[in-house]
């Protein structure tokens, strides 16, 4: 009996030994595969999100009363055509690039969100200041004048935030 532990004792110490290296092994190369998907992932995912940064900064571009107002023909619009006008191009280019949110953080995607909010509001209240039949160049003046006395927009505050995560990324 002893003879025989003198032969298994050594061959269960060289199994257990044995089973150990290849566990540490097997774990080693699965870390390595999944170190490599997540390099090849990042490959494909990074360019998406990119565009997305890209359609965020061009809606906040393009929401910005004088941005918007340059497409417009002021001279033959009223004040209730140019308010409907600036509230239908808003939420057109937000609805237009809502899907964007699945690419960022959800504090930058409220911060757009509330960009979006602040234009409506402030085309309905820099509105109400004059007659529907009134001229529109007046409301777009108001309408600059107001956006600009702002020292730090909602569109400004986004736009700042997009631009960190974009520079996060990389």
């Amino acid at each position: 009996m002893l003879e025989i532990l003198k032969y298994i004792l050594p061959s269960l110490v060289v199994l257990l030994a044995t089973c150990v290296v290849l566990v540490v092994q097997m774990r080693a190369e699965t870390a390595r595969q999944l170190a490599a998907l997540k390099r090849e992932q990042a490959n494909v995912v990074t360019p998406v999100r990119l565009r997305g940064y890209e359609r965020l900064a061009l809606l906040l571009d393009r929401t910005v009363p004088e941005t918007m107002l340059l497409n417009m023909n002021l001279p033959e619009m009223n004040c209730l055509q140019l308010q409907t006008a600036l509230l239908t191009q808003i939420r057109q280019e937000y609805d237009h690039n809502a899907a964007q949110q699945i690419y960022v953080s959800n504090e930058l995607w409220n911060l757009v969100r509330a960009s979006k909010e602040s234009l409506l509001h402030l085309v309905n209240v820099c509105a109400q200041n004059f007659k529907q039949e009134d001229p529109a160049l007046k409301f777009a003046e108001t309408l600059i004048k107001t956006y600009n006395y702002t020292p730090d927009t909602p569109t400004e505050l986004a736009m700042k935030r997009l631009k960190q995560e974009v520079r996060e990324l990389f």
